[in-house]
C-alpha cells in the first residue's frame, strides 16, 4: 500500500554517550540509519519515515529507574533543560502530530523530544 507513515523509535544515547550502554546505543544508532535507508527507499511510495528519540522517561524502561527511584529522576532532572523527568504524554502527542498528513514532507529527520537533555 502506498502513502503512510512509519517512526522508528531511538534513543539520546545515539547522541551521548554514558557508560555501560554500548550495545543498546549502538543498536539505536543502526536504527537511525535504518530510517534514513527506509526514508530513501519508500519515497517513491510516498511514504514518509523518521526517527524519534526520546530522552529520559518515567516508564517500566529500565526496571522503571526514572520513574520510580528518586535519586535517578534527581540526577536527570539536573542535566535536562527543561529541569524535569519526560512523561510518556511528552512523547506520544508528538509522534501523533508527526504522523499526520500536515508533516508529509518530513522524512529522513531524527527528532529528538528529550527537554533538552545534556544540551
Amino acid at each position: 500500500m502506498d502513502g503512510g507513515r512509519i517512526i522508528n523509535l531511538s534513543s539520546g544515547l545515539t547522541r551521548f554517550a554514558l557508560p555501560g550502554k554500548a550495545a543498546y546505543a549502538t543498536m539505536k544508532g543502526a536504527v537511525e540509519v535504518l530510517t534514513k535507508y527506509m526514508a530513501k527507499e519508500l519515497a517513491g511510495r510516498n511514504i514518509a519515515v523518521n526517527v524519534v528519540a526520546p530522552g529520559a522517561i518515567a516508564t517500566d524502561f529500565g526496571g522503571g529507574a526514572v520513574r520510580d527511584n528518586e535519586h535517578v529522576a534527581q540526577l536527570v532532572s539536573s542535566f535536562t533543560a527543561m529541569g524535569r523527568v519526560g512523561q510518556a504524554d511528552d512523547i506520544g502527542p508528538m509522534i501523533a502530530q508527526l504522523l499526520g498528513d500536515e508533516n508529509r514532507w518530513v522524512t529522513g529527520q531524527r527528532i529528538e523530544a528529550s527537554g533538552g537533555m545534556f544540551l
